[in-house]
């Protein structure tokens, strides 16, 4: 492998510095009124019509024979502008853009270039701009980053109180979510209502489904990628909202203007607060649910060539009782960057990351009859990345991570009559390491082509005890333990290594039509394991061992990309097909938390997803939004169970239908709705039943062998906005304006979950009588206000 990333390098630098003598323009493109870097910004040599985009730190380059240039600058709701050069030797050229400040015209699906659907290397993203996620209605009326991804194609949940989303069919443990580079374990409060992200520190949110880059991997199904705002470098500003359940507030500003800047954005629930006066001197006393997070960001330009970055989030979750007993949970991360120029063509970022996620439950009513549990996972990071802008036509990256995990799935303990038990498990380590090499090539003005391999490798390390069993006679049962090994503190136990080709390739039939097709390889070496039908927050993470096989996926999607009416119309249809191996999946009883031998509960079996995706959006005008449809199934095949059949997963649904609409009534009023229909998702009912003294029991034939009725929901929402200007002509400091939304308005009862259970009544023929019981979370609708505000 290194033989190979040498070779392709030395080819590429030497085809680089042949032919005739070439110059660079490159630089940085801003926003003009707060210096925050534009992420995806077009910059174009008119004279030759091509050109680049910026990266995700706002950086450019382009590589052109010497002569006269006119360099267009273009980003969906700024003003355009044009740059004269004379190019003889390298420019650096930074550059602001101004916002054209029309409220009417800043409702756009994506701040991106108006054909950047047909003409970019990507597919299978998804990408919404705050702009766009702050006018849909949501729940209790606060903006949330992943609902909103959750009205594209290929994004679905369970549903309402169900942690995180599934993409593709894949389970919540598949996404591997960054925030500032550093990994998210659980990216949800109060049990999937809301996110972790907060809308007033959140500058780019993009999900990749598939056609990943060669510099991503760890999860099989898709990366979420949200990066930060670096905070006004210029002025200072403050941003909030009170809102039903909770309010935010966040301050931005230069510290140093020009050089340095800083946001610190928090939330905080206040339900318990509210709630208090009414449940003293009860037995409710103490009994609450809250969250609260803060997300903080400041960056220093060291020179022209050297900028640094240090951001870090806090979160936590707590579910009380009462006064004694509960759980809770939460996420901490921090991550330290350094952007580095080699050079006009060189652009180097270096990233240092620590992420924690922990959670605890406890319950007893005194310290002498008690039962705690604590459970963490630690992730500390380093990862070299290079992007060398060859020319027009060729942009090269490569880099290298290596991953340290510290597992501690169990610190536990009982106390009963103040005797005091320990069963916790031993802390588990491991380390991930890859190695990455891509190349995106311009071949013509037809065809362009995005290619890398990835070459990853991962460390089950000790100390602790090794674990080894025995197969049974029959698939499906407990493995019992043959054997019990002791390994040394940071011995390896079992290595794994996988190479992981991507490729992509977009092909342009004419302006407004584009054909794309992408192949991927993804390795997944830790797992979350839980046997829910929605993800918790208790769920465990483990790593793979010398039990538990790394997940592999391959992926292939084909997709044609047309626009009508100059670009204000979007159109796309993506299939694709995704084989999976060594899914994990639990024997019937399987006992996942507290057990020394989880191992033995455990199955493996390969997995396959497959759909069309289409996707219709309405980009400006005062009626725009998009229409998405997913027709999609996702099955698994492990020995031990449905006879080694093929079988629905917990997150198959068919059909998802997904509508957003906004109107721009007035300058005053805007109105917004989603209409959402999904599929019912697979459910395990009983197949038959018998009965022993009096009681019923229940048998089942096959897993996930029917389904809960189809869901389905109306939301809607308006926006007032506030005078802008004083009575006397002058622009107000003040931006403000209220949302008032209804989310489920016709109150339907969407089921969760069924169950069954036997009742206390008799038949004639004296029968035990048992009873279908739906579970729903929400039964009405939810009416909401919010107030926002900004100056």
């Amino acid at each position: 492998m290194k033989k190979l990333i040498l070779t392709l390098l030395s080819g590429l630098f030497l085809f680089s510095a042949s032919g005739q003598e070439k110059f660079t323009i490159s630089g940085y493109v801003r926003d003009q009124s707060d210096g925050e870097t534009l992420i995806g910004a077009t910059v174009l040599i008119r004279e030759l019509s091509s050109g680049n985009i910026t990266n995700v730190y706002g950086f450019y380059s382009i590589t052109i024979p010497p002569g006269e240039y006119s360099v267009e600058y273009r980003y969906i709701g700024y003003q355009p502008i044009q740059k004269s050069v004379s190019l003889n030797q390298n420019v650096r050229l930074d550059v602001e853009l101004l916002s054209t400040e029309q409220k009417l015209q800043e409702v756009v699906v994506t701040a991106k270039p108006e054909d950047e659907n047909v003409s970019s290397m990507e597919m299978s993203t998804a990408e919404l701009d705050i702009t766009t996620i702050q006018k849909i209605p949501a729940f209790l009326g606060e903006v949330d980053v992943v609902k909103s991804l959750q009205l594209l194609p290929g994004v679905t949940t369970v549903g309402e109180g169900a942690s995180g989303f599934n993409v593709r069919g894949g389970s919540v443990g598949q996404n591997l979510i960054l925030l500032d580079e550093a990994p998210v374990y659980n990216s949800s409060h109060m049990f999937g209502f809301f996110s972790v992200f907060n809308p007033d520190a959140v500058k780019d949110v993009k999900l990749y489904k598939g056609g990943i880059p060669a510099e991503y991997g760890g999860r099989l199904s898709s990366i979420l990628d949200v990066r930060m705002k670096e905070g006004n470098i210029k002025n200072y500003e403050v941003n909030g909202g009170i809102g039903t359940i909770f309010s935010r507030f966040a301050v931005e500003g230069p510290i140093a203007r020009n050089k340095s800047s800083f946001i610190l954005a928090g939330r905080r629930s206040y339900i318990d607060v509210l709630a208090q006066p009414f449940l003293k001197n009860n037995d409710l006393d103490g009994v609450g649910l809250r969250f609260y997070d803060l997300t903080g960001k400041t960056n220093y330009y060291i020179s022209d060539k050297d900028r640094v970055y240090l951001s870090g989030y806090l979160g936590r979750d707590v579910f009380k009782f009462d006064a004694n007993q509960g759980f809770d949970w939460g996420n901490k991360t921090a991550s330290l960057r350094w952007n580095h120029l080699f050079n006009d063509r060189i652009f180097s970022n270096t990233t240092l990351f620590l992420s924690d996620y922990d959670y605890s439950f406890q319950v007893g009513e005194t310290k002498d009859d008690l039962f705690s549990w604590k459970s963490r996972i630690l992730t500390y990071n380093f990862k070299e990345q290079f992007s060398y802008f060859i020319n027009t036509s060729n942009e090269l990256s490569f880099g290298a991570e290596a991953i340290l995990y510290r597992f501690k799935p169990a610190e536990v303990l009982g106390v009963s009559d103040g005797e005091e038990s320990d069963i916790s498990l031993d802390e588990r380590k491991s380390v991930e390491t890859a190695i990455y090499l891509g190349n995106t090539q311009k071949i013509s003005d037809r065809l362009s082509l995005q290619y890398g391999v990835r070459l990853s490798g991962f460390q089950y390390l000790g100390e602790g005890s090794i674990y080894y069993y025995e197969d049974t006679e029959e698939q499906g049962e407990r493995r019992p333990v043959s054997d019990i090994g002791e390994a040394d503190n940071w011995e390896t136990i079992q290595f794994y290594s996988n190479l992981e080709p991507r490729f992509s390739f977009k092909y342009s039939v004419n302006p407004s039509t584009s054909i794309k097709g992408s192949y991927n390889r993804m390795s997944q070496y830790i797992h979350l394991v839980s046997n829910t039908t929605a993800s918790l927050p208790t769920d465990v993470w483990t790593p793979s061992t010398n039990n538990i096989k790394p997940q592999l996926a391959d992926q292939v999607a084909l997709g044609v990309f047309k626009n009508f009416l100059n670009n204000q119309l979007e159109t796309s249809i993506e299939v694709y097909y995704k084989e999976s191996q060594n899914q994990v999946d639990y024997i019937d009883g399987a006992e996942i938390l507290i057990n020394r031998f989880l191992e033995g509960d455990l199955l493996s079996g390969e997995g396959r997803a497959y759909g069309a995706e289409f996707f219709v959006k309405k980009n400006s005008g005062k009626i725009n939004g998009w229409i998405s449809y997913t027709l999609a199934r996702t099955e698994l095949k492990v020995e031990g169970i449905n006879e080694g059949n093929w079988y629905p997963t917990r997150f198959d649904q068919t059909h998802n239908l997904k509508v957003t609409a906004n109107y721009d009534w007035s300058e005053k009023w805007s109105l917004s709705a989603n209409f959402t229909y999904i599929t019912g998702t697979p459910n395990t009912l009983p197949s038959y039943r018998y009965e022993n003294q009096g009681y019923t029991i229940p048998g089942v034939l096959g897993r996930n062998n029917g389904r809960i009725p189809d869901y389905h929901r109306l939301d809607l929402s308006a926006t007032w906005y506030m005078r802008t200007i004083k009575s006397d002509g002058s622009p107000k400091k003040l931006r403000d304006h209220w949302v008032f939304t209804v989310y489920n308005v016709y109150a339907r009862r969407n089921p969760f979950s069924i169950y069954f259970a036997q009742t206390d009544d008799l038949s004639v023929a004296g029968q035990s009588v048992t009873q279908a019981n739906q579970v729903s979370i929400l039964g009405t609708f939810v009416p909401a206000v919010s107030y926002n505000f900004k100056f």
